[in-house]
Formats: structure tokens, C-alpha cells, sequence
């Protein structure tokens, strides 16, 4: 499971050139997609309480949205987390921030500068996949496109 520190991972995205025009909810698709990839779940915690709108934020496959309140900022929401999962060794914190970096440490989980883990995320979702293959090299070509062949080969019989 991965808990993001979404704010302190956005201003290390804008502080990259190329990404400096990314909002929060193209952030946490972008983060969605690559937890699906490496088949994993995430929560990202963003400090305050969000958009009036947080209908777009609960559609993100694989990563859960967090706001953390008026009362709590998401440093405090993050250490709650850590502190109360049952297997701390199975979390990835990302944050730069010396506080959850500290708390991660202090838990035993893996704890990723956001820089990096923005790095990786880029990294693998940048990979061209392997396209499928065409269903007719398994199934083999239908009458009408054999003749076709056939006939552009000029072997028509």
C-alpha cells in the first residue's frame, strides 16, 4: 500500500518544467494508472478539504483521495496512518518532507523522496506496452480475407 503526501508530491511535479501545468486530479490519475500497472492500492492525503466537487476524485482506479480537513493538516492524517496500519513494513510513504519521512523510518516502512517516486511513476508510464496480438494469428484468416491475399499475391486458383 502506498500513502502519498499529495501537496508536498504536486509542488515537486511543478518544480519539473514539463509538468508545471498539473493539477491535483490529473495528478491522481496519473498515480492511479501507475498503481494499476505494478498492481498495487495507494491513498494520497492533500491537506485542507478540497474542491466543493470531489465527485471526480472518487473515480481514480486503485488510489483512494483524502482530504485532510480544517482541523488536521496531511502530515498529521499520514503519521495516523502509519502509526495504526498492523504491518507497517508493507507501506511505501512518498513525501519529502523530513516529519513522514522520520515517521516512515521510525515504522519500518519504505520510505520514497516524492522527486523519485514522480521519477519512476514518469519512467514506467512513458514505456511503450506490447501490443496485443491480432486475434488472426490464432485464429487464422477468415475465407473472404484469404481470397484477398490470394488474389493481391496473385496465387488465385
Amino acid at each position: 500500500m502506498f500513502i502519498i503526501d499529495g501537496y508536498n508530491l504536486l509542488w515537486s511535479v511543478h518544480k519539473e518544467a514539463d509538468h508545471g501545468e498539473l493539477d491535483d486530479l490529473q495528478l491522481c490519475r496519473l498515480i492511479g494508472q501507475y498503481l494499476r500497472l505494478i498492481r498495487r492500492q495507494g491513498q494520497i492525503v492533500f491537506d485542507g478539504i478540497g474542491p466543493p466537487d470531489k465527485v471526480p476524485f472518487g473515480h481514480i482506479s486503485n488510489l483512494e483521495v483524502i482530504f485532510s480537513g480544517q482541523t488536521k493538516d496531511a502530515d498529521t492524517v499520514i503519521e495516523a496512518k502509519i502509526a495504526a496500519d498492523s504491518a507497517p513494513k508493507r507501506l511505501t510513504i512518498v513525501s519529502s518532507d523530513q516529519r513522514i519521512r522520520k515517521a516512515a523510518r521510525a515504522a519500518k516502512a519504505v520510505s520514497v523522496k516524492s522527486e523519485k517516486f514522480y521519477s519512476w511513476m514518469i519512467q514506467l508510464l512513458s514505456r511503450k506496452r506490447p501490443q496485443a496480438e491480432p486475434s488472426e494469428k490464432k485464429l487464422g484468416l477468415d475465407q473472404a480475407q484469404t481470397k484477398q491475399w490470394l488474389k493481391y499475391f496473385n496465387l488465385e486458383q
